[in-house]
């Protein structure tokens, strides 16, 4: 409907009209709003014909790229049938089931049971409320309190903002509600570079054994967190993390809740996160990868232990959303998931684009502005510093390098996202070797431009 308006007048009318998320809208300029007309593959282009590589895949869920037309034809046809209807009051419908079915396939052994929404903010306010209601049901009540950690992003809903650990966040609408504790991350590069890796991740992982038994193990129902902290800034644990959180939690009667809503679909070169650490969750939350983006829909895996407790002694459980299982949603999601099996594209992040991309992209560690390179599957980060001679030392203010070079990677035809002082790297896995040059090779411009920009400045050792 609006083809015919100029790159700026649709500028004027989003001005006009549009709270972006995210966003302070006061110092949002007109030249700054990117309008983006068309998509395929890894490309994006903008209103003014740029074709841009789209380094985060939408936002972490464009796993089979771009303009997949079984998908679109998956979902017309579906809407020609059934467009809609709910899935309250004892009914279902075909693409609910199918759905159900072959997330609990893929799942980890022992889950097979799943609670739809439209996020994974709506599915980890959902866990919140699982978690709580089946230990009232176990007969043990004063199990409330969720431990999560520092610098985490669970979603922006009231519940799942809570479960964040990002102090920004908790500045604005009385957050975080009550009974949530956070403890510290496993930021090696961050906050332990005083200790060997293997040392620190045991050292981060006894961070939340202390917090338990602070709190006392009879008031602690859950733990969160996701297996890499994505939006938190691509943090990898040391190889000695999971495992020792995993025999803490162990050794306690407290759930785990995996939040899968970025690792999960093939990210980490397994189905999900989950399954690339070994650990055992009781909750995995779900979303983007699920659908790569092409309709919302989120949810929550729940484990047969606690689906056999709602069973057995929940009676009516008084949540649900109207578009739970919405049959569109669905069929978008099924067609992308038959996306991802025909094409093995879980089995392509192991063993064939993940390594070739994280060959080249840990190459990016040796430029002058690079303290430290890092990725797992198709996760990836470059931590910016001013003298790499000592890692420890960060910019001040913190943040403004990383907008300085996210801006460049954009005006380079680079889609990569910054986090604090770091560029953050998420792409389709659909990518292939050419594109993953590409994508490198525009990196490296980035780094110069920054570097070159910062020397300038007088901002460098």
């Amino acid at each position: 409907m609006l083809h015919n308006l100029s790159t700026d007048d649709l500028r004027a009318l989003d001005a006009a009209h549009h709270l972006h998320p995210f966003t302070d809208h006061g110092a949002l300029t007109l030249s700054e709003r990117r309008v983006i007309a068309r998509a395929d593959g890894v490309w994006l282009w903008d209103s003014e014909g740029n074709r841009i590589l789209d380094g985060m895949a939408g936002l972490w869920c464009v796993n089979v790229g771009h303009g997949r037309n079984e998908i679109v034809e998956a979902v017309r046809a579906q809407m020609s049938e059934l467009a809609y209807y709910n899935t309250f009051f004892k009914t279902t419908h075909e693409p609910v089931i199918r759905l159900s079915q072959m997330v609990a396939e893929i799942a980890p052994e022992g889950m097979n049971m799943v609670f739809f929404g439209s996020s994974g903010s709506d599915a980890n306010d959902t866990i919140l409320r699982m978690v709580r209601t089946y230990w009232d049901l176990m007969g043990k009540p004063h199990k409330k309190t969720v431990i999560a950690r520092h610098n985490a992003y669970h979603g922006s809903t009231m519940g799942a903002a809570s479960l964040g650990g990002m102090t920004a966040m908790h500045s604005q609408g009385g957050l975080p509600i009550p009974g949530i504790v956070h403890v510290d991350q496993p930021y090696w590069f961050g906050s332990g570079q005083d200790m060997d890796p293997d040392q620190f991740g045991r050292h981060a992982a006894r961070a939340l054994e202390n917090a338990i038994d602070a709190i006392g193990e009879e008031h602690v129902a859950a733990f969160i967190a996701e297996p890499i902290q994505g939006a938190g800034g691509v943090i990898i644990p040391p190889e000695t993390y999971w495992p020792e959180v995993k025999r803490i939690l162990k050794e306690r009667d407290i759930l785990f809740i995996c939040d899968e809503v970025i690792c999960g679909f093939g990210r980490t070169g397994e189905w999900f996160g989950c399954q690339t650490y070994g650990l055992d969750p009781d909750f995995m939350t779900i979303a983007k990868g699920l659908s790569s983006g092409y309709l919302p829909i989120g949810g929550v895996v729940v484990s047969d232990k606690v689906a056999k407790v709602f069973h057995e002694r929940g009676g009516e459980f008084y949540h649900g959303y109207t578009y739970s299982g919405h049959p569109a949603c669905c069929a978008a999601a099924i067609a992308n998931l038959e996306i991802i099996r025909r094409e093995k594209l879980v089995e392509r992040v192991r063993t064939d684009i993940g390594p070739y991309l994280a060959e080249r992209w840990l190459a990016l560690g040796e430029h002058p502005l690079v303290g430290e390179a890092r990725m797992k599957g198709l996760l990836g980060a470059l931590e910016l510093v001013p003298d790499k001679s000592d890692t420890t030392k960060r910019f001040s203010p913190v943040g403004s390098v990383g907008t300085l070079a996210r801006d460049f990677s954009f005006a380079n035809g680079l889609v990569m996202r910054a986090v604090r002082d770091s560029l953050i790297l998420s792409p389709p896995l659909t990518l292939s070797h050419e594109e993953a040059d590409e994508l490198i090779a525009l990196t490296h411009k980035t780094l110069d431009d920054t570097w070159a920009e910062l020397k300038r400045q007088g901002r460098l050792g």
